[in-house]
């Protein structure tokens, strides 16, 4: 008996703060939808409205001609869009529905399960900057995929996991990294994501629209009672795995083999300026004289970062280069260490730290990106068809785009 109580007291806090977190969540959601009643108006509000505010979508949509559409339903929508957005090379989003069988659907007729949609978040990016790989990693990253009933505290089909494809390279990427997923065994339960061909996509109303940006302390609070940010932090932080079979990654690609490994394999230095965000001495990196024809690759993933037809001497000390070969494999992030703001450049899939980018360069560009030779690796020119580069070829012999683009 004191076993039991002792078992039954131990379960009463989560008990409470389940409740809580319900408590939250259903006055959040309330209160969003009686302020968007309440200030719109009869004649305006999407509630009332639904055919004039909805907007009906082709599975491609009608965008520009450099932006392609992604679709990821990952539970509530205000949260897929607020992390989403955060990708570099991601336009905007919009909250809407996907999937059911019944046109223009409201709010309410998809909470209450009456249409069989998802919530679903229409993505817009450039492909110049942001490869669909790289969203599909970030889509695993914002919720549980192995939540077969719903999403966090929100339960029902509406809240369930789905990647909706538009063409059959977008299909073959996501059933791969699906797949990817599942080997690695990094759930204990299959994962319940389905992919599914993009149907009509329907608006959202106005008040769902940048709900996070527009009202930030209330999705504060909704995101954490949820347990959504609780669950990404224990279960996705530091996991850098790029999920794709590896029939599908790049020839040249290398997974992040993980911190103790790094540690391993790396140079203290490289290590140091990859892991740690250390910055090597000037002039003490052989790459800083080096002018000979090739690739500069990042040394932990092999991601292809600069041209040696893009390097000038900046009398700096350290690497510089006028662009990245391709956009596609670097980040930028406000560095507002040693009381200076700067622009430090990171690798996209390893987020190796390799320096910083200024606006202080020769032309065609006015930059100079100031990189650490530690974490890079050459590939000279006669090397880089072997080693799978073959369509940077073009970037390192005429200075130009990026053959791959």
């Amino acid at each position: 008996m004191t076993r039991l109580l002792h078992r039954t007291r131990g379960a009463l806090p989560l008990v409470v703060l389940a409740l809580v977190a319900l408590a939250v969540v259903a006055s959040v959601r309330g209160e969003a939808e009686d302020a968007a009643s309440q200030g719109a108006g009869a004649a305006t509000s999407p509630a009332s409205q639904a055919g004039a505010a909805l907007l009906t979508s082709a599975p491609g949509g009608e965008v520009a001609a450099d932006t392609a559409i992604a679709y990821f339903a990952g539970g509530c929508f205000w949260c897929v869009e607020a992390r989403i957005e955060k990708v570099p090379g991601v336009l905007g989003s919009i909250s809407g529905f996907m999937g059911g069988h019944v046109e223009s659907p409201t709010y309410a007729e998809v909470v209450r399960g009456e249409t069989g949609h998802r919530e679903v978040v229409q993505v817009h990016y450039d492909p110049a900057r942001v490869t669909y790989q790289s969203l599909l990693d970030a889509f695993w990253r914002l919720h549980d995929p192995s939540d077969a009933g719903g999403s966090f505290v929100d339960r029902g089909h509406h809240y369930t996991s789905a990647i909706y494809v538009v063409d059959e390279e977008q299909r073959r990427l996501a059933e791969g990294s699906l797949a990817a997923l599942e080997a690695s065994g990094k759930f204990d339960r299959p994962i319940a994501t389905v992919v599914e061909d993009a149907g009509p996509f329907y608006r959202a109303e106005d008040y769902h629209q940048d709900f996070a940006a527009n009202n930030s302390l209330r999705y504060a609070a909704y995101s954490a009672a949820s347990g959504r940010d609780r669950f990404i932090a224990t279960t996705w932080d530091g996991d850098r795995t790029v999920y794709q079979l590896p029939e599908l990654l790049p020839e040249w690609f290398t997974q992040h083999p993980g911190d103790a490994a790094l540690r391993e394999s790396l140079s203290d230095l490289a290590y140091r300026v990859t892991q740690r965000d250390a910055t090597e001495r000037a002039f003490s990196h052989h790459y800083d004289a080096l002018y000979e024809p090739g690739l500069y690759v990042d040394v932990v993933s092999g991601e292809p970062l600069f041209s040696s037809a893009d390097k000038f001497d900046s009398g700096t000390g350290w690497p510089s280069f006028t662009r990245p070969v391709d956009e596609r494999y670097v980040t930028l992030h406000e560095d507002r260490s040693l009381f200076m703001l700067r622009i430090e450049v990171r690798s996209r899939f390893a987020d190796s730290h390799l320096g910083h980018v200024f606006e202080n360069g020769p032309e065609p560009t006015g930059q100079r990106w100031c990189i650490n030779g530690a974490a890079l690796r050459f590939v000279p020119l006669a090397e880089m068809e072997a080693e799978g580069y073959g369509g940077y070829v073009s970037a390192v012999t005429a200075g130009g785009v990026s053959a791959t683009r």
